[in-house]
């Protein structure tokens, strides 16, 4: 599982950071999260392939989230994707991608299936679930979380042998949870060659929004949580009324979830260097990162 950072920044792009995207890597697709104008010109530098692409998720209508969706669309079409996309997003979101296809007479060449989510489980796919929950912002607007199937137990493959348990369809039954019987008669339960299965990872987005309690439940646990952190306690007063919170709200937060590891994303473009947003973070919770485009982030399994 791997994250990597698209955009970085918030309201407007600058020389080092463009607005908001990442994409999530699971079970050999990938997944966008936000797409903000000139994700597409990120995109051709990252280490993706646009054909696995599996599903758009966009966490609010604001245009530095929403306004490269319509070209990446198109895109797609030209390069003749044969799968369907699905996409999934807030209220309102299926009428700006059928006006935007619809007065730039674009006809793509797959199905594309929009979701307006509410709060709950939104996808389910080949070993993964997305869920969301309703953040705190100006507008409408989702966090989600990406969970792993969990893995089955490991395969005590030195014990089978000794058991004399012969390689082949009984090593399936087992790593499956069936207990079986040999020939001679001796049953062999799975939970004496199979361990305790490993609990899939989690990866949570959160963004834009001010500190609330719907983000503490999403992230509860998770392998890594990404959060905005638009501005430094300089700024702080300007965070509640701009529906946005400080590196050290987003540490809060990471800290109240018990999360293994917090990595700080869209900063206002007044901060040139984050380094002051990464300090302050690092103060409540320190296993904390700062993100810049195109950062990748190996989330690993835990065993």
């Amino acid at each position: 599982m791997k994250v990597i950072m698209l955009g970085t920044s918030s309201g407007t792009p600058t020389k080092e950071r463009n607005v908001s995207s990442l994409a999530i890597f699971i079970n050999g697709h990938w997944l966008l999260f936000d797409c903000g104008e000139g994700t597409q010109y990120r995109l051709l530098r990252a280490p993706v392939r646009l054909g696995q692409l599996d599903a758009i998720f966009l966490t609010h209508v604001h245009g530095d989230h929403i306004f490269g969706l319509p070209g990446l669309l198109a895109t797609l079409s030209m390069q003749h994707r044969p799968n369907p996309l699905y996409v999934y997003g807030p209220r309102g979101i299926k009428d700006f991608i059928t006006m935007s296809l619809k007065l730039s007479v674009t006809r793509l060449s797959y199905e594309l299936k929009i979701t307006e989510v509410e709060a709950g489980i939104v996808r389910k796919a080949d070993g993964y679930t997305v869920n969301c929950l309703p953040l705190d912002h100006q507008v409408l607007d989702f966090g989600y979380a990406v969970i792993e199937n969990d893995h089955p137990g490991k395969f005590d493959l030195e014990k089978a042998r000794a058991l004399g348990i012969a390689p082949g369809p009984l090593y399936g039954k087992l790593q499956s949870g069936q207990d079986i019987i040999l020939e001679d008669g001796r049953e062999i339960k799975s939970s004496d060659i199979v361990g305790l299965p490993r609990k899939g990872r989690k990866v949570v987005y959160c963004t834009d929004t001010r500190p609330c309690q719907n983000s503490v439940e999403l992230a509860r646990n998770a392998d890594l949580l990404i959060h905005e952190s638009t501005y430094a306690e300089d700024l702080a007063e300007e965070a509640p009324p701009r529906g946005h919170s400080t590196a050290i709200q987003a540490a809060t937060i990471a800290e109240k979830a018990q999360v293994e590891r917090l990595l700080i994303t869209h900063f206002s473009p007044r901060y040139l260097d984050n380094s002051v947003l990464l300090s302050e973070a690092r103060s409540i919770f320190p296993n904390t990162d700062a993100a810049r485009d195109f950062l990748e982030v190996e989330v690993s399994r835990k065993e």
